[in-house]
């Protein structure tokens, strides 16, 4: 996999790609030599990190605004292909939670410091004196709106590489946490490090045939959880999350 540059830009590649405008200027020659595998084009880069307040005190500059838009299409079909291939057993709805977490501004704007997007923006004095290199949601647009210069100066392939370089971490902290997958099984592999014997599960039917519903109940060590759901298989789950949600709760 590709991986985002941190050495200094060439002599030959800072001729090529000059910096245009006064605003994050060295910042800007940094952005240039980290992103050099996944974009060579300096008007596409400019405009990426070119916010709105900047336009207004220099006319004629396009803002960011517009690859922004397409940079949140291309990240939400780079996650939710990386989602589904990676994770089979995972329902719709885990998935969604997922990618939801995953292209968050909370997720994306610690993304985009690492890559020092903050410093290479191009921004308005006022938004600059105002902390704007700080903004989570500043710096999310920033990176959305790269990735669709990314896109449109490189193509698909090499922005799908991009997207799923950042954003690796992310999946992996996201899927492991106790509310998606396969709680059972999670539960069950607690279960064996603890020394316990396999887990059962109390089910009871509630309710007419044509709107049945279940409760499910389990008991792990001192701790029982409970769950209920249209099927016996998401209420075993759900009662699963619960002890799992107890694990994890230093209250409990």
């Amino acid at each position: 996999m590709t991986q985002l540059s941190t050495s200094p830009i060439e002599p030959a590649a800072e001729s090529s790609l000059a910096t245009v405008g006064s605003a994050g200027a060295s910042g800007f020659d940094l952005l240039v030599a980290r992103v050099a595998p996944f974009i060579t084009d300096v008007e596409f880069l400019t405009l990426a990190m070119t916010h709105r307040s900047f336009c207004a005190e220099n006319p004629g500059r396009g803002s960011n605004e517009r690859l922004e838009f397409l940079g949140d299409s291309v990240l939400g079909l780079v996650v939710t292909d990386e989602l589904y291939r990676r994770f089979p057993e995972l329902p719709e709805g885990d998935l969604a939670r997922i990618r939801s977490d995953v292209v968050s501004s909370v997720a994306l704007a610690p993304l985009a410091r690492e890559i020092g997007l903050g410093e290479a923006l191009f921004l308005g004095k006022g938004e600059d004196n105002s902390g704007g290199r700080l903004k989570p949601s500043l710096l999310a647009d920033a990176l959305e709106a790269l990735i669709g210069a990314i896109y449109l100066s490189s193509g698909t392939e090499v922005a799908t590489e991009f997207v799923r370089t950042i954003t690796a971490g992310s999946v992996e902290e996201v899927s492991q946490r106790s509310a998606y997958g396969d709680a059972k099984n999670r539960l069950q592999e607690l279960g064996v490090k603890r020394g316990l014997p396999r887990l059962d599960y109390l089910v009871k039917e509630l309710g007419p045939d044509h709107k049945k519903r279940f409760v499910a109940t389990v008991t792990f060590e001192s701790l029982e959880g409970r769950g209920e759901g249209q099927s016996k298989k998401e209420a075993e789950r759900q009662a699963a999350l619960a002890v799992l949600a107890l694990l994890t709760d230093p209250s409990a």
